[in-house]
């Protein structure tokens, strides 16, 4: 794990008890998968696969690989297909992450990273049934109420799982859009570490 990354990590906030509440499915789901020996696929699900999808992708596969739980897979998608917002690129790689911009396109590809030699998370817009995406054996983890309402079915989903956050969008063209999506990042990764250092037999601790 990156220095600067490990640094983010030792000052996430505590969970708030409300929040634990709506994490517990998607502990419950990674519990099961992890006990009957089985890869967990997780796939973060927003409207527009730009914003908080990407963060909770990001900070679940790290969080696992961080609690050294294998056989993760993080995957994120839309209801419709725009692009990586920037800003979420660039609140990344101030949390400590290394974050490559591999293509120039109008939709962005990026490669994520949070450790020299592990695989980077690679993120870009897409629609959550993009072939790049699983198509079967899946948690949809919904991280904005308007895919919730909108993706009434998703197949191959094995559970459909609503974890929503405020949109960071609200703070663009503001003086306080650094501020807003660093605390939406801080907020996400804080429950992502929740939700896997709450995973029984787990092979390393929080120290």
């Amino acid at each position: 794990m990156y220095s600067a990354l490990s640094d983010t990590i030792t000052q996430l906030q505590d969970v708030k008890e409300e929040r634990k509440t709506v994490l517990e499915p998607l502990i419950r789901f990674i519990q099961q998968k992890i006990n009957t020996r089985e890869q967990v696929i997780l796939n973060f699900i927003c409207t527009h696969n730009s914003r908080r999808s990407h963060l909770a992708q990001v900070w679940a596969q790290a969080a696992a690989a961080c609690y050294g739980i294998r056989d993760i897979y993080c995957y994120s998608g839309g209801t419709e297909e725009t692009a990586l917002f920037p800003k979420v690129a660039e609140t990344l790689a101030g949390q400590g992450f290394e974050v490559i911009k591999i293509t120039s396109a109008d939709n962005a590809v990026y490669a994520i990273k949070y450790a020299d030699n592990a695989l980077p998370v690679i993120g870009f817009s897409k629609k959550y049934d993009n072939p790049f995406n699983p198509v079967s054996g899946f948690a949809a983890v919904l991280t904005c109420s308007q895919a919730d309402d909108g993706c009434p079915f998703i197949a191959g989903a094995e559970e459909r799982i609503p974890v929503t956050f405020e949109d960071p969008k609200n703070s663009d063209h503001t003086s306080w859009q650094s501020e807003a999506y660093a605390e939406r990042s801080l907020q996400i990764a804080s429950e992502m570490f929740h939700v896997f250092s709450s995973v029984k037999n787990n092979p390393c601790s929080k120290d």
